[in-house]
């Protein structure tokens, strides 16, 4: 899955130069500032800060509902009534830089804008927290949040199939944390939130 390239494109007329000495002093001041702004700016955003969506328009609560699943033993359950499970989920954005998974029960929401569709998941009850393996803490559960709100973006992979993704840490590196779909066969029957207290190692 290939996040869609968000540019900025910067472009002069040939003939925006044909002025005499003093209009070409301005012009090249004018843009002499723009450039060192645009370079203090990109400087400072990557592509998480300027991504609105995948425009995708196409998914169902029906498609949405089920299993999903990360590499890092992430589970998540959405059910077609709205109602939501999950073991070993991250924190987005910088909130995954403190270590912290949390496991918990919640509501979700397909919703669609201009930009795209996305998934909004609200845990409401945590009953589990825990330290991912490679945090740079030993233990980050005692951070973990009680309540938390997860936006995901709803696209599409090589195949046509769903895929959900958050962006994860620095906005400048632009990692994501991608979900995909378990299929029906090998899901769980019904997913088993873990203990508060439990190591999530």
């Amino acid at each position: 899955m290939a996040l869609p390239s968000r540019g900025v494109r910067f472009g002069m007329r040939s003939g925006d130069l044909t002025v005499g000495a003093s209009g070409l002093r301005w012009r090249r001041g004018v843009l002499g500032v723009v450039g060192a702004a645009l370079m203090v700016l990109s400087a400072c955003a990557g592509p998480a800060q300027y991504y609105a969506g995948t425009g995708v328009h196409d998914a169902t609560v029906a498609e949405a509902a089920g299993t999903w699943e990360n590499i890092e033993n992430t589970r998540l359950t959405l059910r077609r009534d709205g109602t939501a499970s999950f073991q070993h989920l991250d924190g987005r954005n910088f909130d995954f830089d403190d270590g912290w998974r949390v496991s918990g029960t919640g509501t979700w929401k397909l919703s669609d804008d201009a930009d795209g569709q996305d998934i909004r998941l609200t845990m409401t009850a945590r009953t589990g927290a825990g330290t991912r393996s490679d945090a740079a803490v030993v233990d980050a559960s005692a951070s973990a949040p009680a309540t938390y709100r997860w936006s995901m973006y709803v696209d599409r992979d090589e195949r046509d199939a769903l895929a959900l993704f958050f962006f994860i840490g620095d906005p400048d590196n632009g990692s994501t944390y991608v979900l995909r779909k378990v299929a029906a066969q090998n899901a769980p029957a019904t997913a088993t939130p873990a203990a508060d207290g439990e190591s999530e190692r």
